[in-house]
């Protein structure tokens, strides 16, 4: 047996990333353009919903909340990711492993609630319009969002404080590509307490999965309800606009995590538990900030208003010179 890679250092390896330095440069190249566009993107939609006094309602500040979470959600694990691509000795220290979960979970069920709180909104919305407006009134969508941050940053912290106090004395290679629940808890030095604790955790995800799931089914099959009553097609096609890109994103977000959390003692190959991985934290929030300003024509407009006021002064700024 290797003794190199037994260890008490507290440290751990990821073993995940390609071993050739022109692979490593071949995935760093489009994460890299992933990460800009998720920041940018983001950072737009928060920049429009600001600027624009017509786009400040519920539904808007809550999308806003979300580009803000989803900075922060890939903020966690992309910039380590990129240093590792590039990095001969691809490590990070225990208390950066115990860190880089804590935040990455934390923001991720911070945007699980809020995606909930979403379906209660258009809820609210389509199935209560008279009542709507003196139910969500901008202090209640604050509590909303305040409530989702708060249970988000709440709930991993027991999950966290206890692996942070597990010994690690067996090999430090983890095979995933950044710090995550299961990957870590594999090598700690297994005992039956560290087995069951290990089965804990996966019913604790499940529950907190399915409870948002069916959260977010039972808004939509009363917002279906209400609108096969509209009689009119134009009248249908409206009231569902409203609710495609909140449902879209919760498929893609919800789908890929399922495919993670919801595996109990089904193993996929490492191949597969990083491309699971990959769609979770880094391609669902690559495609947010599109679906968001795409399917979104308000938000559409704005932007295409802010970007001619740019090229405007541009153009001024050329002339005076």
């Amino acid at each position: 047996m290797e003794f190199s890679n037994w260890t008490t250092a507290q440290e751990f390896i990821f073993s995940a990333f390609p071993c050739s330095w022109g692979d490593s440069v071949i995935c760093f190249i489009p994460l890299l353009f992933i990460y800009a566009f998720i920041i940018v993107g983001n950072l737009v939609i928060i920049t429009v919903v600001h600027r624009n006094t017509h786009l400040h309602t519920p539904m808007y500040f809550f999308i806003s909340a979300l580009s803000f979470l989803e900075i922060w959600y890939t903020t966690a694990t992309i910039p380590k990711m990129l240093s590792s691509l590039l990095s001969e000795r691809r490590s990070i220290t225990l208390n950066g492993c115990v860190l880089q979960m804590y935040f990455f979970h934390s923001t991720g069920i911070s945007e699980v609630c809020l995606l909930t709180a979403m379906a209660f909104d258009r809820y609210l919305a389509i199935c209560s319009p008279l009542h709507y407006p003196t139910i969500m009134t901008p202090r209640m969508c604050a509590q909303l969002i305040l409530g989702c941050c708060v249970c988000g940053f709440l709930t991993p912290l027991p999950e966290i404080a206890w692996i942070a106090t597990l010994p690690f004395c067996g090999s430090n290679h983890l095979e995933h590509i950044f710090c995550d629940f299961l990957p870590v808890l594999r090598l700690a030095c297994t005992d039956t307490h560290t087995i069951v604790m290990i089965q804990v955790v996966d019913i604790i995800h499940a529950v907190e999965i399915i409870t948002a799931v069916m959260l977010i089914v039972l808004s939509y099959v009363g917002i279906v309800a209400v609108i096969l009553r509209i009689r009119s097609a134009e009248g249908r096609r409206k009231a569902f606009s409203t609710c495609v890109s909140h449902l879209t994103v919760f498929l893609l977000f919800f789908g890929s995590v399922a495919l993670m959390y919801l595996r109990f003692s089904a193993t996929y190959s490492l191949f597969w538990d990083t491309a699971i991985a990959l769609a979770f934290a880094v391609l669902s929030p690559f495609f947010n900030p599109i679906i968001y300003s795409l399917r979104n024509k308000e938000i559409k407009e704005a932007i295409k208003k802010h970007i001619g006021q740019v090229s405007i002064l541009i153009h001024k700024s050329r002339n005076l010179t």
